[in-house]
């Protein structure tokens, strides 16, 4: 599919749909409350009919202080996915010695370990994310990798494979003109297009240079005018899915957000029970009931007032009635009630997302050692296998087509391979217990001296684990060869 023609509808009416189910993610992500009012008040949006706390109207004085309370579950439980992936940094490995460094020399240059995590956090919020690998030659001496969001992506698909995809993003304007980039990748090229339109149409298909934001990338294009040779055969953007299937496109090749439908209505309950803790803060105030004859009258037209800081008073001409004294007003506060209530709906928000309660802070929080920190948050390594899975194939190509560009750009004898990923643990294993375990391995006469070490140091190539074998034996001293062995038999 080329670039699209002036004047059709964008986003493109095939997406609509899931487009607004992403803007509904990107609102209780965001946390942001003019957001989360606006997109359920949007009517094309607020699809399931029900009245939720951030679709009321407030009524009262817009300078009044909001009344309702936003709780970040939603952007904690995106930050957890990707803390869970990529805190510690995965590691790229290739068989050549000169192709290794320069990857590694890539990677550290271009902070691609802090990339993916924004892309890992961005995915879980919006059901997938995409990788792009780009180039810049006045901003870098290397090939770049970036990020592009779900919602600024119009992929097309083949065989469940991603084939081409058009990324976009509206530019600045001081006019009401909007406009649009379009950035068509495909396989050996990419494609660029500037449109000046609507808020919901392309508009007219215009020059590059007529908007300073992309006017320098004419002059990287090829004879056709509007087209990049990239020189490689691969792709140079890949989708990586949060999670799948997407269950409201069944069969689609979207990943799914860990939010959905079914969390709305948690995050819902959520806010609401604390703005109604909150709202118990605020009328459990202490208030005193004065009677009227209390009050100091500050003239004509200027009101009266009761000073509650008054040292001194002078004696008051008021008959000893019931109602004459002054009555000390203060509400319960149902601080039980609603903390049992708010944990009991974050747990099953991070258990219907994949995740533990421990993963969340919820639950006892005593030290334990590496296996039962494993055992307790079982549930939350399992959504992060399952993720992990989809993200190496997608991150392995990316990483190919960056050594790739970079063989053709900037280092012309490299010698490119498709890098094997590997995660890091989530848990590290206690020294302790695994001293332990392995003084009671070598005791029974059941492990190596080299598999000691090589379950010690997980990280060591097969050189420096050999060093080190030797290096231990010879201290021993059971590289001493056994007399009983030495010469021949007669």
């Amino acid at each position: 599919m080329p670039l699209p023609a002036s004047g059709v509808p964008w986003p493109p009416s095939e997406l609509a749909s899931l487009y607004g189910e992403i803007k509904v993610d990107d609102a209780w992500y965001s946390g942001d409350h003019k957001k989360l009012a606006a997109v359920y008040r949007d009517t094309t949006l607020r699809k399931d009919g029900r009245r939720r706390l951030w679709s009321r109207d407030r009524h009262e004085d817009p300078g009044k202080r909001e009344a309702r309370l936003h709780i970040p579950l939603a952007g904690d439980i995106a930050t957890a996915s990707a803390d869970l992936l990529f805190a510690e940094p995965p590691t790229f490995s290739v068989a050549d010695t000169a192709t290794q460094d320069r990857l590694d020399e890539l990677a550290e240059a271009d902070g691609i370990a802090n990339t993916l995590i924004e892309a890992a956090e961005v995915a879980s919020a919006l059901g997938g994310v995409y990788l792009r690998a780009t180039w810049d030659r006045s901003l870098a001496d290397r090939p770049l990798l970036t990020v592009v969001h779900a919602d600024a992506a119009v992929p097309e698909w083949r065989w469940g494979r991603l084939s081409a995809v058009t990324f976009w993003h509206e530019l600045a304007s001081d006019s009401s003109a909007v406009w649009r980039h379009l950035e068509r990748h495909a396989p050996g090229r990419i494609e660029h297009a500037l449109y000046q339109g609507g808020p919901d149409r392309l508009g007219q298909r215009v020059p590059l240079t007529e908007h300073p934001d992309v006017a320098a990338l004419a002059d990287s294009l090829g004879p056709e005018g509007d087209t990049v040779e990239t020189g490689i055969e691969l792709l140079t953007a890949a989708y990586v899915p949060n999670i799948r299937p997407n269950r409201r496109y069944r069969g689609s090749p979207f990943g799914r957000s860990d939010y959905g439908a079914p969390l709305y209505d948690l995050f819902d309950a959520l806010d609401t029970t604390w703005s109604s803790w909150i709202r118990d803060l605020r009328l459990a105030r202490a208030r005193l009931l004065v009677p009227e004859a209390y009050l100091r009258d500050h003239g004509p037209g200027r009101g009266a007032s009761f000073d509650d800081d008054r040292e001194i008073w002078q004696l008051l001409n008021i008959p000893p009635t019931e109602g004459g004294n002054i009555t000390l007003s203060q509400f319960e506060i149902r601080v039980t009630e609603h903390m049992q209530t708010a944990e009991a709906l974050t747990r099953q928000a991070v258990r219907s997302a994949g995740y533990s309660a421990q993963t969340f802070g919820l639950g006892d929080q005593v030290a334990v050692t590496a296996t039962e920190v494993k055992a307790r948050e079982r549930r939350s390594m399992t959504t992060r296998g399952k993720k992990a899975r989809y993200w190496a194939p997608a991150l392995a190509s990316m990483l190919h087509a960056l050594l790739m560009l970079d063989r053709r750009l900037y280092t012309p004898g490299l010698t490119p391979k498709r890098p094997r990923i590997e995660f890091a643990p989530v848990v590290s294993e206690d020294p302790a217990s695994t001293a332990q375990t392995l003084a009671l391995l070598a005791q029974a006469e059941a492990i190596s001296t080299e598999t000691r070490v090589r379950a010690l140091h997980p990280e060591w190539d097969d050189t420096a684990v050999r060093q080190e074998t030797n290096r231990i034996l010879a201290e021993t001293g059971r590289t001493v060869p056994d007399p009983m062995q030495t010469g021949a038999l007669a």
